[in-house]
């Protein structure tokens, strides 16, 4: 397998799953989806779904998966700030203010939600070259530098952001070899979760959350290689149906 290494720094940075309530927690590093939609930005791959008669935008399912690794360089701190959000009330909660309110939205309130500090963070980015299904993923691979050059003579919609879209990337640096990182390990079944376990989202349904794949991780010992069971293929492994890229 080909291996690209995208070392990512930002001042700030918010990882938030699907959630609700007045606390939004964010993940302590980048999870895989949201590696793998970072790595099509710079290609300048949409991801999303040309379709308009749905609820949600859709992921496009010919859309190249990647084999990814995500590991930590340097611990981020996390903090929060408070923030008035607006929200859509469940049937008719609220009703009472929307007169008061003239047209303008009236379902608001606080909310408390964790930011991450000084992201400093290392992508590993694999494609099989020896599958023919698998052809557009490498093609993928040979795109980003050119495109984080800024040189890629394609459309690319948006600026890459450290998920969330108030938070800007500082640096995306390509690396020769992989820096010394503590690398999330995907569970084994029936493993005991160690201290640092959280879930990372690896790909996503924004039609039904319940087929959102969230597997557990936990980050290993500092080391220079990711271990095996750290590289995990995102949205899914390769198959037929998939975009052709030139």
């Amino acid at each position: 397998m080909r291996t690209l290494w995208l070392r990512v720094r930002a001042p700030f940075a918010a990882f938030r799953w699907l959630q609700a309530g007045v606390y939004r927690a964010t993940s302590p590093i980048i999870p895989p989806s949201a590696a793998w939609g970072l790595a099509l930005n710079l290609a300048h791959i949409e991801t999303r779904s040309d379709r308009t008669d749905t609820v949600v935008t859709d992921i496009r399912p010919d859309a190249p998966p990647l084999c990814i690794a995500v590991g930590q360089i340097a611990p981020s701190p996390v903090a929060s700030i408070y923030q008035q959000l607006h929200s859509y009330p469940v049937g008719a909660s609220g009703k009472q203010l929307a007169p008061r309110t003239r047209g303008a939205k009236y379902w608001i309130a606080p909310v408390r939600r964790e930011v991450l500090i000084d992201l400093d963070c290392i992508i590993g980015l694999r494609s099989r070259t020896n599958n023919r299904d698998s052809e557009p993923s490498s093609r993928l691979l040979d795109r980003i530098p050119v495109g984080l050059a800024g040189t890629l003579d394609r459309s690319r919609y948006g600026l890459p952001f450290a998920g969330d879209n108030n938070f800007f990337i500082d640096r995306i640096d390509i690396l020769d070899t992989p820096r010394p990182a503590c690398w999330y390990t995907r569970l084994a079944s029936g493993q005991v979760p160690p201290r640092g376990s959280c879930r990372l989202t690896v790909a996503i349904d924004r039609n039904n959350s319940s087929r959102t794949n969230r597997p557990l991780f936990a980050p290993s010992e500092r080391v220079a290689e990711p271990p095996e069971r750290a590289w995990t293929w995102c949205p899914r492994p390769p198959r037929q149906t998939q975009l052709n890229i030139e």
